[in-house]
């Protein structure tokens, strides 16, 4: 399971240094192979160790072909899907078509999802927690209305 942020710096050719706490686990997952595709609802890029992608490989490819959604689901996902290994360093070299998409320059963010990786640009996630703060007060606006979806009513952290 991978939780957690992460800041970190491209370097000057894309790559992207794993810190060493996930590097372990991918190591022991999958021998350090890797695939990264594009997320096609955030704008971000998602990192999965291979045996993970595969599952969600093979559940993408089993939508319907003459959907158009799923044609152009299968086009981003599937069709800008790098299969990569990290390198002695344990660094991956982010594609400059996938650094295009997500916006990603120097400064980027880690994200661990529990089962893969997002690799956010750093003012992108910036603008997510942004976002977060005010779904905060619309909950918080709801618990004291009463207007609180029945899910989240005995909901914890």
């Amino acid at each position: 399971m991978f939780r957690g942020s992460t800041q970190l710096v491209l370097d000057g050719k894309g790559r992207l240094s794993v810190p060493a706490k996930y590097r372990e686990r991918l190591m022991a997952r999958c021998g350090g192979q890797v695939v990264l595709t594009a997320d096609p609802t955030n704008g971000c890029l998602l990192l999965y160790p291979l045996p993970e992608w595969e599952v969600v490989e093979r559940q993408i490819n089993a939508l319907p072909g003459m959907d158009p959604v799923s044609r152009q689901l299968k086009m981003l996902v599937v069709g800008s899907a790098e299969e990569l290994d990290l390198d002695s360093a344990g660094r991956v070299l982010v594609p400059p078509m996938l650094r295009k998409y997500a916006k990603l320059e120097k400064d980027v963010v880690l994200v661990g999802q529990d089962k893969k990786f997002a690799i956010w640009s750093e003012s992108a996630w910036q603008g997510l927690f942004e976002q977060a703060a005010q779904l905060s007060e619309q909950l918080n606006e709801a618990a004291r209305n009463g207007s609180l979806p029945e899910e989240l009513k005995g909901f914890s952290l």
